[in-house]
């Protein structure tokens, strides 16, 4: 007997004790499989809001969609009653199209083009940030119902993307604006910050929120009544990461500037620390290269991998990041040489790692990367004709149970044959035989759960993931 999982639009496969590892091995066992590939485990992510509530319970999390925009990603999070930030047309569509309602989103780019700003106006999505007088006039003139939240910057000490070099106003700069937002008849809501992607600095949120107060109490002296304090992302996503260390801070900063019972609701931009740890990426080694020193000893060894700088690993260009492998086979009692990893390219940039040390591997060997799921696959491109990594959606058996009891009304449990795994991996339709249960293609009887939500629910799913404990997901 095997379970059918009829709740995303893709496949996905329902995983009783075995690991992502697992997952990959069984895939990697074809010899024709030689494209790189990303699994993702839903079970990571349902984890994390869940976390998320117990450690920030008065925040409510609007995913970064421009951190990883997979359809899967997407669905599990309006399923979860999630809101979302969205920094262009084509992410608000992408999110009403869920059947996601307009107040759960928020346009969180301070610069908009007209054209974005009109269809916001048309599809009513009003919730939006600025941080400059240009701004006003033109949301002014095509959206001036827009509720809007001033961006105002506050700078993390360390900070793997900082952005206050771009976007934010200075605190002490804010009321001009806010002046300018008053004169043109338009409502301000809120204060939005980011203190910087992948902050290393969690205090900084605590001066943040005392800089939002503030600017919070000038727009009351002009007249406004802002209710939205949106205190933006850089929350880590990485499996060694806590978020306790953000939490303390936050709350505390929140019950001193912004107590329970003021009338203010919190939102924040999580985009890193929700998807992260949730994928996988493998890769395999098409080709290396034995450098000798002048005496004939070998010196290192480039290792030459199907997926590079100009697909997922991108982030190590935009988004600084540090990535490491892992090897998919047991090389115990290998000597370990030093060694490169290089890109399928021909670009003399498609550098991956510039040392490490591995065993001596052969052609097909293959590599697993870890913690690949923010500011990867989303800028990836096909430069020289290489693909973008397909995705494998895999749910945990107990996350699935979780998801089948406190969101039933989307998913099923029906008996399906057991495939034959040279069809799974000839086929790659996401569908494993042995111990892996197995899942078909729901596309055709696809509902997501975010179609049958309110507008008012969030709060409700979000309550209700409290009663679960963690480890029952």
């Amino acid at each position: 007997m095997k379970l059918e999982c009829n709740f995303f639009a893709g496949s996905a496969h329902i995983l009783n004790e075995e690991t992502v590892m697992d997952v990959i091995r069984e895939k990697t066992k074809d010899p024709e499989q030689e494209d790189p590939f990303y699994v993702l485990d839903v079970g990571d992510i349902v984890q994390k809001i869940k976390v998320w509530k117990l450690k920030l319970p008065r925040v409510k999390p609007f995913y970064a969609v421009k951190c990883n925009d997979h359809p899967t990603v997407l669905e599990i999070l309006a399923a979860l009653g999630t809101g979302f930030d969205c920094a262009s047309k084509s992410e608000i569509e992408k999110i009403l199209e869920l059947g996601v309602d307009q107040s759960r989103i928020i346009y969180a780019n301070p610069c908009k083009p007209a054209s974005h700003l009109r269809l916001a106006a048309k599809l009513q999505v009003s919730l939006m940030t600025f941080d400059n007088e240009t701004e006003l006039h033109k949301i002014s003139a095509y959206y001036p119902d827009a509720k809007l939240v001033i961006r105002i910057r506050v700078d993390a000490a360390d900070a793997q993307c900082p952005l206050g070099m771009k976007f934010g106003v200075l605190p002490e700069d804010a009321e001009a604006l806010l002046v300018a937002a008053q004169d043109l008849g338009l409502n301000v809501v809120g204060v939005s910050f980011h203190v910087g992607s992948g902050c290393q600095d969690p205090s900084s949120f605590y001066q943040a929120i005392a800089s939002s107060k503030m600017v919070f109490e000038k727009a009351v002296g002009l007249g406004f009544s802002p209710y939205l304090l949106d205190i933006g992302g850089g929350f880590p996503g990485s499996s060694s990461s806590s978020l306790d260390e953000f939490a303390e801070p936050i709350n505390r900063a929140l019950d001193v500037f912004f107590p329970e019972g003021c009338g203010v609701e919190i939102i924040a931009e999580p985009g890193r620390y929700v998807v992260a740890s949730a994928f996988t990426l493998a890769t395999s080694i098409v080709a290396k290269r034995e450098v000798s020193d002048a005496s004939g000893s070998l010196e290192t060894i480039m290792y030459y991998i199907n997926d590079g700088v100009y697909g997922s690993f991108n982030c190590l260009l935009y988004d600084h990041q540090k990535v490491h492998a892992v090897l998919l086979k047991k090389h115990d009692k290998e000597t370990h040489l030093p060694c490169s990893v290089w890109g399928p390219t021909c670009d003399g940039i498609d550098h991956i790692v510039s040392e490490m040390s591995l065993p001596r591997l052969p052609c097909g060997e293959w590599l697993v990367w870890p913690e690949m799921g923010a500011y990867t696959l989303v800028a990836a491109g096909t430069f020289n004709g290489f693909p973008v990594p397909k995705v494998i959606v895999v749910v945990p058996h107990h996350t699935w149970l979780y998801l089948e009891e406190h969101l039933g009304h989307s998913f099923s449990m029906a008996s399906v044959e057991v495939q034959n795994e040279k069809a799974f991996l000839a086929k790659d339709r996401h569908e494993m035989a042995g111990s892996l249960a197995v899942t078909k293609n729901a596309a055709s009887h696809y509902t997501c759960a975010a179609n049958t939500l309110g507008p008012v629910t969030m709060e409700d799913h979000m309550a209700q993931l409290a009663l679960i404990g963690i480890g029952e997901m």
